[in-house]
């Protein structure tokens, strides 16, 4: 196979280059080893940044997430809620930092409107009677999984192939060029090579593993943040704590729940993490100092993503405290490192607010080596809403099943109310995209599995549909309830009290005396 530009990895920097470059008319392939979003694109509270969290510890990154905020929202409006947002502090803050808020607020471009306590509370009920601050700012909240569905649906309707669950394990050099990259496609075990022109390093916290196939170095810090889902939505704002970013200082609503994070913790490997049970309790005791009543909530779910930040240079960070490292990112062309490879190219770090601009700096670097000198278009032309991605939305899938009311449509997720139609649509794109419908890739477009029962119901229809279908198999149907039942056990397990503890129990019950499936042993040690 031949192509122009191979790009691996398919978070939103890669879907999102492949589609800046399909619009400039250039041929791609985009190879994930995993499905799309597997890292950081799809371990995150999906919060556009104002650019306010960062006027302090890095206004450049600040800048452009004002900006790029701004033009997502004009182009990229269906995978936005345009919340709003706000800073608060309570009794006990940084007196200095709260007073310097606005003023460096308006020095970077940056829109901080002072809000009066009590009105605060009016828009925010939930909100502390300990509040002794509080500005309006531009956050808002963005569905990552149907961004980059999108993108890489756009690119594909110009072009672009995707190669889902598909690594790149060798490159072939010859005289400071890679001729040739050998794939591995990790469902069948086939190999195959593929000849491109450019290669473009977009794996994000794998950046200096895929560098490393080509004899370049990359100095990597993986920093995990986790995250906590509640059973309801508690505010329609995002609010963020007003002091230096550090654990448990926001609250992102997302549909019909609420995300709490984050925390910052260092990591060895970006392929062995999970949440802790001491990061839990601390981001709920912080967040619960901005909402109460947070310390006494239903949480249905417990996540977390890998950032990929440098660790060199001025990068560094001071200790531990990988919050001092900037939040920028990083394009590094290989032609001019030690390694000298010409047609090599890495782009990482960065935030999902400016994935945009990752991927046009990266295209404009591509098309200058291809002798392209076609424009970027994508801060003109809006994201087109492509059927693919549609069903990652909260609420959507129940609207249309009411909507229907179609008899024989059952409804295979009661808590999200996602019927047999939507997940036939959904299979019917797996299968264009040359992949086998199951259980992780149906539940990353949509919404099964995400309600407050994790799977233990939805699970058992899912799979009968599967079967009946003729999708699974024998051999793959026990294996795959595993994984899906597995990683909606990672998320549960760091915060079993109360009510989600009996609900495990129920779980546990059910597929381990029904079906034999024994979770926790096999799920969780490989975790610990």
């Amino acid at each position: 196979m031949k192509t122009q530009v191979l790009i691996i990895g398919g978070g939103a920097i890669g879907t999102g280059l492949a589609r800046d470059l399909a619009l400039r008319g250039i041929h791609c392939v985009l190879a994930e080893k995993q499905d799309i979003n597997a890292g950081a694109s799809g371990g995150n509270q999906g919060l556009l940044h104002s650019g306010a969290r960062y006027i302090a510890s890095d206004p450049s990154a600040a800048v452009e997430c004002r900006r790029e905020g701004r033009l997502l929202k004009k182009l990229a409006a269906h995978c936005i809620e345009d919340t709003g947002g706000l800073f608060v502090a309570v009794a006990g803050d940084d007196e200095t930092y709260i007073a310097d808020f606005p003023q460096k607020c308006t020095q970077y471009g940056i829109p901080a409107h002072f809000l009066d306590i009590q009105d605060a509370r009016e828009m925010e009920p939930a909100l502390s009677d300990q509040i002794i601050a509080a500005f309006h700012v531009e956050d808002a909240t963005i569905d990552p999984f149907r961004l980059s569905l999108g993108n890489i649906a756009h690119a594909q309707q110009l072009s672009t192939r995707l190669l889902r669950f598909t690594q790149a394990v060798d490159f072939k050099i010859i005289n400071g060029k890679i001729r040739s990259v050998l794939l591995l496609n990790r469902m069948t075990g086939k190999k195959m090579s593929i000849e491109p022109e450019i290669i473009v390093n977009a794996s994000g916290a794998w950046a200096s593993e895929v560098a490393a196939l080509a004899g370049a170095r990359i100095s990597m810090l993986y920093s995990k943040g986790s995250m906590l889902v509640t059973n309801t939505r508690i505010t329609q704002r995002v609010v963020n704590r007003l002091r230096h970013p550090t654990d448990g200082d926001i609250l992102v609503p997302g549909g019909t729940v609420s995300i709490l994070g984050t925390t910052s913790e260092r990591t060895e490997s970006p392929d062995l993490y999970y949440p802790e049970i001491h990061e839990i309790d601390h981001i709920i005791d912080e967040c619960a100092a901005m909402i109460p009543e947070l310390a006494a909530t239903r949480y249905i779910r417990a996540f977390c993503g890998i950032r990929p930040l440098l660790g060199g240079g001025s990068q560094k960070a001071q200790g531990d405290d990988d919050r001092t490292v900037s939040r920028g990112f990083a394009l590094i062309d290989h032609a001019r490192e030690p390694e000298k490879l010409a047609n090599f190219i890495t782009i990482t770090s960065g935030k999902l607010t400016t994935y945009r601009l990752m991927a046009e700096k990266t295209a404009d670097l591509v098309c200058g080596r291809l002798g392209v000198h076609a424009p970027c278009r994508t801060h003109l032309e809006p994201l087109p809403d492509t059927v693919d991605a549609r069903w990652t939305e909260p609420g959507l899938a129940p609207n249309m099943w009411l909507r229907n009311n179609a008899p024989n449509d059952v409804l295979l997720c009661e808590c999200e109310m996602v019927p047999q139609s939507v997940v036939e649509e959904i299979v019917g794109t797996i299968r264009e995209l040359d992949g086998r419908p199951g259980f992780k890739a149906i539940g990353l477009r949509s919404r099964i599995g995400k309600g407050p029962c994790q799977g233990t119901f939805c699970s058992q229809r899912l799979a009968a549909y599967l079967y009946d279908r003729q999708h699974l198999d024998n051999r793959r149907g026990p294996s795959e309830m595993r994984a899906f039942l597995r990683e909606r056990w990672r998320g549960q397990q760091p915060l079993l009290w109360d009510l989600p503890l009996a609900q495990a129990e129920l779980l546990e019950a059910m597929h381990c005396g029904l079906f034999c499936l024994e979770l926790k042993a096999e799920g969780w040690e490989k975790f610990t």
